[in-house]
């Protein structure tokens, strides 16, 4: 009888170790090894969305600028590099709240939580905290060494791009048309800043509201004003929920990128469902946030776990 449960043991801790030498992610990754881990993370996260709800957008958005540079490995939060990339200088927020839930689980399980996992885990709770979905985040990436800004410049779509063009920064990344859709309802929280959108509202677009474009003007001028922020959502700018895709039935989207999915075009339809449809926007979300959660993440022995998130371990 002992014999039997002291092979059962030896079988759980082969495939513990198989597990960690294929690199399979999995969400009881930190069960063992740091059982707060997520109960830190959310109340780190919450709080600061507390405090400024657009930290919740700012959060979403760096996790989907780090997976669409090298894969999810945290490259995003070293300094400089990928920082200083045309998509990210001057815009990217909330590298302070990532450092301070690093720090609290620095103190209790050293060396333990990876910055990608905490940022990858930090963009769920930022949804949640914001009225999204909730999904089952899994775990084990650990941090790279290396960033490429050059990457960053040619990986991760512009607010000028097309239709096409975003279907194939998507597709690059594994990642479908549905999935590009439905990535593109974290738009319904967040602002976005008057260089990105002036474009739009003075260049003779003809598929934005008139009246909505006319009240943009007024925060965002022909020449100056680049860092003033508008809504990307303004029916609920701070809930997430699928407002974004009811904006693009009535022309409201803020960004030329948000607009093309709804322009007589091919991804039509599916704006349509996720409009009149929040609970096939919620699986679509989340299907396709856990997919890209899945981009080439460093795992097993490769890369390391960073000590602070800000720069590779001495």
């Amino acid at each position: 009888m002992a014999m039997g449960s002291t092979s059962c043991i030896s079988l759980v801790v082969l495939v513990a170790l198989a597990t960690a030498a294929t690199g399979q992610l999995s969400s009881t990754f930190y069960d063992t090894s740091c059982p707060r881990a997520l109960a830190t993370i959310k109340s780190g996260v919450a709080a600061a969305v507390s405090s400024d709800p657009r930290m919740g957008a700012s959060l979403l958005r760096l996790h989907f600028h780090d997976c669409f540079v090298q894969g999810c490995d945290a490259s995003v939060l070293l300094s400089g590099m990928e920082q200083n990339a045309g998509p990210n200088v001057g815009s990217l927020r909330g590298f302070g709240v990532i450092d301070s839930i690093k720090t609290q689980l620095e103190s209790i399980c050293k060396q333990t939580v990876s910055c990608a996992d905490i940022l990858t885990v930090a963009a769920r709770d930022s949804v949640v905290a914001l009225g999204g979905p909730s999904w089952t985040v899994p775990l084990g990436r650990r941090d790279s060494t290396t960033a490429s800004a050059a990457l960053a410049n040619s990986d991760l779509p512009g607010p000028g791009s097309s239709r096409s063009q975003l279907e194939a920064a998507f597709l690059k990344k594994n990642l479908n048309t549905v999935d590009m859709v439905a990535l593109s309802g974290a738009h319904t929280i967040g602002k976005a800043q008057c260089s990105n959108f002036r474009t739009r509202i003075y260049g003779g677009a003809t598929n934005i509201n008139t009246a909505f474009a006319t009240s943009l003007k007024a925060n965002c001028p022909q020449s100056g004003g680049n860092g003033n922020l508008a809504n990307l959502d303004t029916t609920t700018p701070n809930t997430f929920d699928n407002a974004y895709y009811t904006n693009l039935l009535s022309q409201k989207g803020l960004l030329h990128s948000d607009q093309v999915l709804f322009n007589n075009d091919t991804t039509d339809n599916t704006v349509r469902n996720f409009a009149s449809n929040a609970a096939a926007f919620s699986s679509a979300f989340t299907t396709a946030m856990i997919k890209m959660g899945n981009i080439a993440p460093l795992t097993g022995t490769q890369g390391q776990i960073r000590l602070s998130c800000s720069k590779v371990n001495s």
